[in-house]
């Protein structure tokens, strides 16, 4: 399936925002955006609570899918409706790798704002779904991508269930990401659209011709009916089929792009801007030249990967298993252990004391190594306590030292050198763990040679109405 589809070209009207949704593992955001300043007229964020408890302890990670749903449509429905009305467009981010399936049909189905129907789709399978085993992955054929395939990747996942579950996927005729799904929904799609952002991170698609290897994925025994189409980053998917919270009906909707990409373009101004983002896992990356060609094959063992931009472009990218997720492990460790000697204390609570722990230490020769969910390019390599003495046993060094591991983790995957051969002048940094955890900002500007600033508007929900506006 070929990604040769003409973006539509639509002329502007009237109408002057465009409005964007992005659904991350636990929060949904929607903004909206004006269209001349590209100043956020409004937005709403509320927690998703989808996360479903694995007890089979085959290490699944899935989502309920309605809750995801229907706090898209209590977001929205929380913004002023005179806003709604003059949206010009629709765009749509979300987190990449994870798989939805469902039960295409012709038309516009949903009614009533909601366009879930329980039984109609599975449940979101994420990207820290830990089913496919080292085991399983060394037994797929090879693909024929510059990108490698790792567990949570979608066409993993559905390679695993069809070994293991095959009449689980007998239930559904589409398949794509969470955003993905919600874009078909709008526009009464028969099947799915995927931008080349959404299918690379899928595993076994070729970035350069643009093209699933369909040859591949046969031989393998994955069901061909199930892979979305392929259609360019930035372009229009469809138009709602039908009046959405005061949105009119007819309106365009963007092709649902990544949540990554769409952090970058919201906050990288310049072409010499490299961006740090930290929240449930971290990334560094700057924009390769316009020339740049990827690899024929995966690099395994390479701390850098090469991920599809817009255009023909592409974005170096440190991408760490390892980073606000790390904090949030830590807190979660603690607060068990004071339940355990019968003294309780919430999660925020604990993660406010911390940080003020952290900044009262100041430096600590404490060595982390905070690996604890390896990395893809290596898996084994688990995490690290070292130098410990009596005088670094606080909670302050500790806190201290776990934020600095997360920086030395990301930089050893991208070094200083690195990012000065590449011309890189500035850091922007962005995402809610850095927003939220002034030590680790600290250690963020202690990392980089490079000056240190922070976006304003750092989120994959911005830069997908942002493009859209850009293309409307």
């Amino acid at each position: 399936m070929h990604c040769g589809t003409r973006p539509n070209r639509i002329k502007p009207n009237r109408r002057r925002r465009c409005d964007a949704f992005s659904t991350h593992s636990r929060v949904g955001h929607f903004y909206s955006l004006e269209t001349g300043s590209r100043s956020v007229a409004a937005s709403h964020a509320l927690p998703t609570l989808s996360d479903i408890t694995d007890h089979s302890g085959i290490k699944a990670k899935e989502q309920q899918t309605g809750r995801i749903i229907d706090t898209l449509n209590r977001c929205i429905g929380l913004l002023p409706s005179d806003k709604l009305q003059h949206v010009i467009g629709i765009g749509l981010s979300g987190q990449m790798h994870g798989v939805l399936l469902w039960k295409a049909r012709s038309g516009c189905v949903w009614s009533k704002r909601n366009f879930f129907t329980c039984g109609d789709t599975s449940q979101l399978i994420t990207w820290q779904d830990g089913r496919c085993s080292s085991s399983f992955l060394s037994s797929l054929p090879k693909p024929d991508s510059h990108l490698g395939v790792a567990t949570g990747f979608g066409c993993a996942s559905i390679l695993w269930h069809a070994k293991h579950r095959p009449e689980f996927l007998e239930d559904f005729t589409a398949a794509g990401t969470i955003q993905d799904y919600v874009a078909s929904m709008l526009c009464g799609l028969e099947g799915c659209v995927m931008t080349p952002q959404n299918a690379a991170s899928w595993g076994f698609f070729n970035t350069s011709s643009n093209q699933w290897n369909l040859d591949i994925l046969k031989g393998a025994g994955f069901p061909l009916h199930l892979l979305p189409q392929c259609v360019p980053s930035g372009c229009v998917a469809g138009r709602t089929c039908s009046e959405w919270h005061g949105i009119p009906a007819g309106t365009p909707v963007g092709a649902a792009l990544g949540d990554f990409q769409c952090s970058v373009y919201s906050c990288k101004s310049a072409g010499t801007d490299a961006v740090l983002n930290i929240s449930t896992s971290a990334q560094l990356s700057f924009a390769m030249p316009a020339n740049f060609k990827p690899p024929d094959s995966p690099q395994p063992a390479s701390s850098v990967s090469y991920f599809p931009y817009f255009g023909d472009s592409y974005l170096a990218v440190a991408a760490s298993l390892n980073g606000g997720n790390v904090m949030a492990t830590f807190v979660g460790m603690l607060t068990s252990w004071m339940k355990e000697l019968g003294a309780e204390v919430s999660d925020t609570g604990l993660y406010e004391k911390l940080i003020d722990c952290g900044l009262n230490a100041g430096t600590s020769d404490l060595r982390v190594s905070p690996t604890i969910l390896g990395e893809r390019h290596n898996p084994l390599g688990l995490g690290q306590v070292a130098n410990i003495s009596p005088a670094n046993l606080s909670l302050g060094h500790l806190t201290r030292a776990l934020c600095r591991g997360v920086l030395d983790n990301l930089t050893s995957m991208m070094p200083a050198e690195r990012l000065e051969q590449a011309g890189v002048s500035r850091i922007v940094g962005s995402g809610s763990a850095i927003a939220r955890n002034e030590v680790l900002r600290q250690e963020v500007e202690k990392a980089f040679t490079q000056p240190v600033v922070y976006g304003q508007n750092a989120d994959s929900a911005v830069g997908a109405a942002m493009v859209l506006c850009d293309l409307l």
